[in-house]
Formats: structure tokens, sequence, C-alpha cells
């Protein structure tokens, strides 16, 4: 009976500190920082929503290089998210400072 209470208390306690995290892994990001997208390549299972923050002090877009998705240039502190849906190697890049290039791989 011991051995039961102690392991329903330890299945419990990770159980909340599952839905304290949020109940699942974090979803993937992109920071915007020093004028380069970190990770400058990202690996995601298809359906993934990645989101961008802007860390710099400086505006910054997200554009596809095929341009089937752009931000609106994001300010200090602000978000843009995308969700990929097919499969693919989509590269991506700041329309404001082009030398800023970075790709996503979806699986």
């Amino acid at each position: 009976m011991k051995a039961l209470i102690a392991t329903l208390t330890a299945t419990l306690a990770l159980t909340l500190a599952f839905a304290a995290a949020g109940g699942a892994a974090a979803a993937p990001r992109v920071e915007i920082h020093q004028f380069k997208f970190q990770p400058a390549q990202l690996t995601v299972p298809v359906g993934t929503t990645v989101t961008w923050t802007n860390d710099d002090e400086e505006t910054h877009t997200v554009t596809a290089t095929d341009r089937t998705y752009t931000s609106t240039g994001l300010e200090h502190a602000e978000t843009f998210t995308h969700r990929f849906t097919a499969p693919g190697t989509y590269t991506y890049f700041c329309a404001l400072h082009p030398h800023m290039t970075a790709t996503i791989v979806v699986r």
C-alpha cells in the first residue's frame, strides 16, 4: 500500500509540474539579436508554429525568400508567428537588412 501511495504521489507531482510548464514543450522560437536570426537553422515537424521575437532596438522583418509570408516591421520586443503546414526547406531574410538570412526545415 505504501508503494502505491508513493507511486501516486510521484505521478501527481509530475502531472502538476507538467501542467505548470504549460502542458507541452515550448513552441519553437527564433530570436532576432545583433542583426542575426538565432538559431540560423531550425528544424520542426509539419504543423508547427514558429515565433520570432525582435530583441534588437532596430526594426526587422521576417520575409520568406519566395514571399509566401512576411511580417510587418517588428519593433523591439514585437513578435511574428507563422505555421508551417508542408514539409520543405524555407529560407527567409529581413527585408530591411537583406544580409540577415536563416532557414526553417520542416519534416
